[in-house]
Order: structure tokens, then C-alpha cells, then sequence
């Protein structure tokens, strides 16, 4: 890999949107059973530098692009604090874009989205966490289970910019409804709540399957329901909606490690009527299963891929692409969900390594525009269900967590609320 990098194709947003407040950044960590030696946790983070050039790198901006520049040194780590994602400014992602943290027994990674997605990201904390572990314990972990062997030469398809290889012919059209969002009170000083509910995963799955859909389509229903339950109607028309990024890894093929997700927003009209939650399970399988294929998920890459290699687009300089990308954002953004609801799925770790590790978590931070988001990962018999927010009330976890009860999951709940 040459000193810099382009931006991946989905990754040319973030720089563009981001504010002196906000950040599109995720969080993954692992929680072990034992406190995290910080001084080993260092030296794994070092060791790692040449097995992942895409992710120690700062972002700079060219004349007429950002671009990814190589670190020469590893990051350093870091104490974690008890406010997840922390505004990443301009300053820090210059210097590096991504953080390593600890906390008691806890390792985590945070990143800016320009970086890589939530596979990306976890691939590299269970790399981090399996190079730790051999450190701190003298075992041989296999390169299995998404653990990248750190003496590996990275592989060209890790490096890959995987969205020009697979768009379609035809662009898909980005037109549809505007999204209701839930209001409330910001608070003041940027703190960021973090409510982290634990289920087991079989009985969620059981509980999935009566109603006749996947985990991530039962989880939106049940969240459509607290976000119709909470706002405030009628919002002009507009629809309730969840956001879903789609991992394309798994729909077009790849091993890229930076960037390969791609959103679809599934939902319901409130003008309509009252819905239960099994006609909600329905409406939203049924469009996850519409959207969510090789061809459509292809023609959503090629309306974003196709402007960018526009030559008149590509000659424009930096400031003027910037402004033209925050109005395209604001125009098919945001505006288009009420809430991310992201699950990375079940995830394994390779045997000798996972006697160590009691939690995964995945954390995706609130958008500019609305306060609350919600992502998921499983691991070890356990879902971890993680809602952050950005406001001081917390009126939707109440609302979609009463619900989860109430349906008959055990849930178990951890927060970082200040007391």
C-alpha cells in the first residue's frame, strides 16, 4: 500500500457532513474476564500496524478530494470513560482515526465511519483482542472466526474499494417518504447515554421465527411500535421508519475490510391506521426481502458510484463538493428514517480465545438529526442490544425494552446513566 489512500466510495459522506458537534462514528469492544493490562493492550496495537494499513491512518484534505494518510506509529491507548464516542474533532482525526480504549476488563475500538463498517470494525477488534490475549497468556489463537493471522501481508481484496467493482448498470431511484423523528431535550454538555440490554438469543430467535421473520425484521417491528406509540402525530405525512445497513459482504460478495454496507429503510404510513405488531413483523420482512437483494443492492451502489465518477464532479474542487454532498445528504439522508436499528449477527471467536471473552458490543452514535440509535450483535448464547441517545429523557428504551418484556424475553439491563 502506497503512504495514502482514497476514500472508499461510501466513506466520501462522512468527511463532508460531519459538524463541530457531531461525528458519524461506532464503537465495537470486549468485555473479558479479567482486568486489561494496558501496557500489553499498547503492544498489541503496535503489533498490529502492518496487518491493517486501512485502519491506522488520518484523514487530510487535496485540492480536490479527502484523502487517508498511513500512520507511521500506532495510536496510543487510551482509559475509556463513561460517555461512549466522544466528539471526534477535526484535530484528533488529522492525527488518527480511530481510538483504542480500555476500561476494567473492557477493550474498545472506536472509529470514524470513513474508516470501515461494523464488520470491518469487528474483524479488527477481535484481531486486536485474539494479539492481546496471546500477549498476556502465552497461547497460539487461529486465524478463524473473522481473526486475521498478524503476520499475514494484507490481502489486495482486504484493500479493496469494493463498490466500483460491484455497481450495477442502472441506478436505483433514491426517491421515497420522508421519516416522522422523535423530538426531546439535547443534552447541554454532548453526554451520550448508553443503555445496553442483554437477551438470550435463542429464546429472541423462537420468538422471531412465531412471528414469521429474522431477528433484525422483529426487533424493527417491535421498534416501529414504541416510535408510533411516542411521536407526535401527524408529522405531515410522513412515514415511521427504521433504517438497516446492509452488509453487502454478504449479498455481493467481498473481504474488503473498509466500507461495504449500504442502508434500506423499511416501514409504515401512520395515516393508515393502527397496526399490530404481527402486521409489522409482515410489512417489514416483506420489504427487507424486496430490497434486500444482489440486484437491487447493486443498482443502490451504482446511484452512488455513478456521480463520483462523474468527470465534471471530480474536478470540482474540495469546498464546492462539500457543499453540494451535505445538500444531497440532507435531501436523502437522514430525513428518510427515524432510527438505525444495526445487527452485525451472531459472531464466534476461535475456542482458545473465547474462554476469555464475556461480552461483544457494537455501538453505532446518534445521527446529527435525530437522537437515538440502536445496534446489535450476539455472541456466546447472548444478544446485546445497544441504545444510545443523545437526549436526556429516556422515553424510547423504556417504551421498546417494557415491550421486549412484555413479549417474554428476560431481559438484563447495563447503563452509564449519571446518577
Amino acid at each position: 500500500m502506497a503512504d495514502w489512500m482514497r476514500l472508499d466510495n461510501a466513506a466520501l459522506i462522512f468527511p463532508a457532513v460531519r459538524r463541530r458537534d457531531w461525528t458519524n462514528a461506532f464503537r465495537v469492544s470486549a468485555t473479558l474476564k479479567e482486568p486489561v493490562e494496558p501496557e500489553l493492550l499498547q503492544q498489541a496495537v503496535d503489533a498490529l500496524l502492518p496487518r491493517f494499513p486501512s485502519m491506522y491512518v488520518s484523514l487530510h484534505r487535496g485540492l480536490f478530494w479527502y484523502y487517508l494518510q498511513k500512520l507511521k506509529r500506532a495510536p496510543r491507548v487510551r482509559q475509556d470513560g463513561a460517555c461512549p464516542l466522544i466528539h471526534m474533532t477535526g484535530k484528533e482525526l488529522r492525527e488518527c482515526c480511530l481510538r483504542v480504549l480500555y476500561y476494567e476488563n473492557r477493550i474498545a475500538v472506536e472509529c470514524f465511519h470513513a474508516l470501515t463498517d461494523g464488520s470491518g470494525g469487528m474483524v479488527f477488534l477481535k484481531t486486536l483482542t485474539a494479539q492481546y490475549l496471546s500477549l498476556r497468556h502465552g497461547i497460539s489463537i487461529p486465524a478463524v472466526e473473522g481473526v486475521l493471522d498478524p503476520l499475514e501481508t494484507p490481502h489486495p481484496a482486504e484493500l479493496e474499494d469494493s463498490f466500483t467493482r460491484t455497481a450495477g448498470q442502472v441506478p436505483l431511484s433514491r426517491k421515497e417518504e420522508n421519516s416522522l423523528h422523535l423530538g426531546g431535550r439535547r443534552e447541554e454538555d454532548g453526554f451520550l447515554h448508553l443503555t445496553i440490554a442483554s437477551v438470550p438469543e435463542a429464546r429472541l430467535l423462537e420468538l422471531a421465527h412465531e412471528y414469521g421473520c429474522t431477528v433484525t425484521a422483529f426487533l424493527c417491528a417491535v421498534m416501529l411500535q414504541s416510535i408510533l406509540k411516542l411521536a407526535r402525530l401527524p408529522q405531515g405525512g410522513r412515514w415511521a421508519k427504521v433504517t438497516v445497513p446492509v452488509n453487502l459482504r454478504k449479498v455481493l460478495g467481498g473481504e474488503t475490510l473498509r466500507n461495504f454496507a449500504l442502508t434500506v429503510n423499511v416501514g409504515v404510513d401512520p395515516r393508515l391506521g393502527s397496526y399490530t405488531l404481527r402486521e409489522l413483523t409482515r410489512a417489514v420482512q416483506s420489504q427487507l426481502e424486496t430490497q434486500v437483494t444482489a440486484q437491487q443492492m447493486a443498482a443502490r451502489v451504482a446511484a452512488n458510484v455513478q456521480p463520483s465518477q462523474n468527470f465534471l464532479i471530480k474536478i470540482l474542487p474540495l469546498p464546492i463538493k462539500n457543499f453540494a454532498l451535505r445538500m444531497v445528504y440532507r435531501r436523502v439522508g437522514e430525513c428518510k428514517g427515524s432510527i438505525n436499528v444495526s445487527n452485525l449477527g451472531k459472531t464466534k471467536l476461535p475456542g482458545e480465545m473465547a474462554a476469555y471473552v464475556r461480552f461483544l458490543d457494537f455501538t453505532i452514535g446518534p445521527q446529527a438529526t435525530y437522537a437515538n440509535n440502536c445496534s446489535v450483535v450476539s455472541y456466546g448464547g447472548v444478544t446485546r442490544i445497544n441504545l444510545i441517545r443523545s437526549t436526556v429523557e429516556p422515553r424510547l428504551e423504556r417504551d421498546f425494552l417494557t415491550r421486549l418484556v412484555e413479549l417474554g424475553l428476560e431481559v438484563t439491563v447495563d447503563s452509564n446513566e449519571r446518577s
